[in-house]
């Protein structure tokens, strides 16, 4: 009876161990992709300050499209208000704020005064050097929440996510007109 008993425990012990393994590591992929998140929104924050200073810049040249400033203002703050954890609302923003900054450099080729200003010159290298940063950043991002995502739905995995609340993360996808080449059309 005591032999039994024994194997019993063990056994009991051995699943509560298994378990506790998974869930460890599910919290393991689960952080990484959330700091790949935060990685992304420093990027974020860092663009999102080019763009003040861009439109600061640009506005006394453009005059005809004070429409897309306004809009890409709009957009920053928008994003600076929505909360840290809504990540595909900030996706969905950013994403946005991508094209309006193409159409935005897009237009700015029609001005040759400010393609000769140092300091607008100096910012949009800035911002296509934190766009390259940016596209770094989605890549693996993309990557952590795959991994994530895919041991979720993974048994036993699965049942110990269930348990745990841990859900799946959005996936970073590049809408399909950011593929498309840029027009100078306003297309808010």
């Amino acid at each position: 009876m005591e032999v039994l008993l024994i194997i019993l425990v063990v056994i009991l012990i051995l699943i509560v161990g298994f378990f506790i393994a998974m869930y460890n590591s599910l919290i393991a992929l689960k952080k990484n992709a959330e700091k790949a998140w935060s990685d992304i929104d420093v990027i974020l924050q860092k663009r999102h300050d080019a763009l003040a200073k861009l439109v600061e810049t640009v506005s006394s040249y453009l005059t005809y499209e004070r429409t897309v400033l306004e809009r890409l203002t709009q957009m920053r703050t928008q994003y600076m208000n929505l909360p840290s954890n809504d990540i595909q609302s900030k996706i969905n923003l950013s994403n946005q704020i991508t094209g309006a900054f193409r159409y935005l450099f897009a237009v700015m080729e029609n001005y040759p005064q400010l393609r000769s200003n140092q300091n607008v010159i100096q910012l949009q290298q800035a911002i296509m050097e934190l766009e390259s940063q940016l596209a770094d950043a989605r890549e693996f991002y993309n990557e952590a929440v795959t991994l994530l995502n895919t041991r979720i739905q993974q048994i036993p995995y699965n049942i110990v996510a269930s348990i745990a609340g841990i859900r799946p993360m959005p996936l970073y996808k590049v809408p399909e007109e950011e593929k498309q080449d840029v027009s100078t059309r306003l297309q808010f």
